[in-house]
Parts: structure tokens; C-alpha cells; sequence
């Protein structure tokens, strides 16, 4: 298949596996992700912090339960309406703009990521993706 142009579906389409909900790190919130999800769940943003966020340096992240994974992964993401914004760039984050090898890296743990297209068309992709969403 020859690459001219490329979109995002082109190189990544999730298979819904939940990998990327799981692991070391954590999923950054912001104040505004912490407004949606807590309206979502019908509970208050102060409480909806308590309950499910825990400080990782000086930032709030979401907590995991006993398997590792996210808090609101049951075999599918229950926050998906509105999930933060960390988990709606995933994988089109802008590390890959920095190194093309973060994009070979988070393949090895997500089945959805293709690295049989070239490194230039990937982060190609990529800019345009971050470029569209810090406009949005």
C-alpha cells in the first residue's frame, strides 16, 4: 500500500483491549476532565478527587484498582463520554513528535498501533492530530 497522505485511522485503530488503562503512571487529570466526569457520575468534582484521584508528584491522577487498571475500566471504559483529555490523544501525543521510537514503544503494548508505516508520515499524522486538537 503506498503512503502519500495518511490519517489517523491509517495508523492506529483501538481494539478496545483496555492496555492502555492499565499500567505504572497513571492517567493525568485536569480540572476540566475532573468537571466532566464527576457531572458524568453524578457526584461532586471535591468528592469525585477524594474518592477516585490520588496525588502522583503535584498532579492528580486517576486512581487503579487491585488488577491495575483504571478505575473506570470495566472490560470497557465507563467514562468514555467523557473520559480526560490524556486518554482521548491516545496515541497521538506529542512524545512521538520528539522520538518516532515512543511510537514503537507504546506499540509493544498496544495491538491498535501499526509501525509498518514510515516514520515520517507517522509523526506527520501526529502533528496534525495535536495541531486539530489544540484548537478544539
Amino acid at each position: 500500500m503506498p503512503f502519500n497522505t495518511i490519517k489517523p485511522s491509517d495508523i492506529f485503530i483501538c481494539k478496545k483491549c483496555g492496555d492502555c488503562c492499565k499500567g505504572f503512571g497513571g492517567t493525568y487529570v485536569t480540572a476540566n476532565d475532573i468537571e466532566k466526569i464527576a457531572a458524568y457520575i453524578n457526584t461532586d468534582p471535591k468528592k469525585f478527587v477524594s474518592d477516585y484521584c490520588f496525588k502522583s508528584g503535584s498532579k492528580l491522577v486517576l486512581a487503579q484498582g487491585a488488577d491495575g487498571y483504571c478505575i473506570f475500566w470495566d472490560d470497557l471504559c465507563t467514562i468514555h463520554p467523557v473520559k480526560p483529555r490524556m486518554c482521548r490523544a491516545w496515541p497521538f501525543i506529542e512524545s512521538v513528535l520528539t522520538d518516532i521510537n515512543n511510537w514503537r514503544i507504546m506499540a509493544d503494548s498496544c495491538p491498535g498501533i501499526r509501525t509498518d508505516v514510515p516514520d515520517n508520515l507517522v509523526q506527520e499524522c501526529i502533528r496534525s492530530v495535536c495541531k486539530h486538537n489544540s484548537l478544539t
